[in-house]
């Protein structure tokens, strides 16, 4: 099938190696255009267009999608189907309508659950045990087209967002390429979503990323995890910044305000809400490198009755 692909992200790029794999005929790979990263600000390629340029695909990396000149240019492409994996931009109706078999989307929830931009951040960061991947029909509606076919999965409690999404971009690619199987064949089968059902998992902010120690120190340890790599978890400490790189939640209360922290033998621990404790395992310090809580007390002893992020 002649299919056209946008996706910007290293989640999307599996998917494209599949259907390249599966001898459908890519005729065009749409994705972000280059952004300056890094401390260098040099200009990035999306993991996307790296693949595309690994089996010579035609790669165009317009601005807006939506432009008139854009979407007549898709429509010259003539796609039998397109597939969207984490564009970053949204698909207008007019583009909807070009290809016969219209857009799939490889969305990484088991919809109508965490409908958005972060399905897999907030699956973890809410504490979910399962989550998955569902393959969706567009449409004009923000992740509430027809679905085709569903891959469920156990999250790991320990397991955090990269981790999960790898493993989610794998099973999201072989799905893709069964429910283009499928169509080409005549046995796929769409149903429809219970928006009843529906929740959303909004784009990450950096305040996402703020500890509020009022919370139990299970949801920190799941927001941490989440969270990971970008906006992390951080809090103030002396009035500077400090990114807690690892934690762990510990199994007794230090009957102590949230947010106050013990040491004990070089380990870390900070009162959290519902008498729980966290156990803080690596850290960074604004502008200084990653360290273990061991080196780190050594350059920050704790004095008695000290607190992160205020005492709340």
């Amino acid at each position: 099938m002649r299919v056209v692909f946008l996706g910007t992200p290293e989640f999307a790029a599996p998917t494209l190696e599949a259907l390249v794999a599966a001898g459908h005929e890519v005729v065009a790979v749409y994705t972000q255009p280059d952004r300056p990263k890094g401390r260098g600000n040099r200009l990035s390629q999306s993991p996307v267009k790296e693949a595309a340029a690994r089996h010579g695909l035609m790669v165009l990396q317009p601005e807006r999608i939506r432009r008139p000149e854009n979407v007549a240019a898709l429509s010259e492409l003539k796609p039998g189907a397109m597939v969207v994996v984490g564009y970053g931009q949204i698909i207008p109706q007019t583009i909807i309508d070009i290809p016969k078999h219209g857009i799939l989307n490889v969305h990484a929830s088991l919809l109508p659950k965490y409908r958005g931009a972060a399905p897999v951040q907030w699956a973890i960061a809410n504490g979910e045990s399962e989550t998955g991947v569902t393959i969706m029909q567009i449409d004009a509606g923000l992740d509430t087209g027809d679905m085709l076919l569903r891959w469920r999965t156990a999250i790991g409690p320990h397991e955090t967002a990269p981790e999960l999404a790898l493993r989610m971009a794998k099973e999201g690619a072989a799905l893709l390429t069964e429910s283009l199987r499928r169509i080409e064949n005549g046995t796929a089968r769409r149903e429809k979503q219970n928006d009843a059902e529906a929740s959303y998992a909004p784009i990450l902010k950096k305040e996402d990323g703020l500890i509020v120690w009022t919370r139990p120190a299970q949801e920190i340890y799941n927001r941490l995890r989440g969270f990971t790599p970008w906006p992390g978890a951080y809090t103030q400490f002396r009035g500077q910044q400090l990114q807690v790189i690892r934690a762990i939640p510990h199994p007794h209360s230090l009957d102590a305000p949230s947010g106050m922290v013990q040491t004990d033998r070089r380990r870390l621990f900070v009162s959290c809400g519902a008498a729980s404790t966290l156990e803080l395992l690596e850290v960074q310090m604004q502008g200084k490198k990653r360290m273990a809580v061991g080196d780190f007390l050594n350059g920050y002893p704790i004095a008695p009755n000290e607190h992160l992020g205020g005492n709340q």
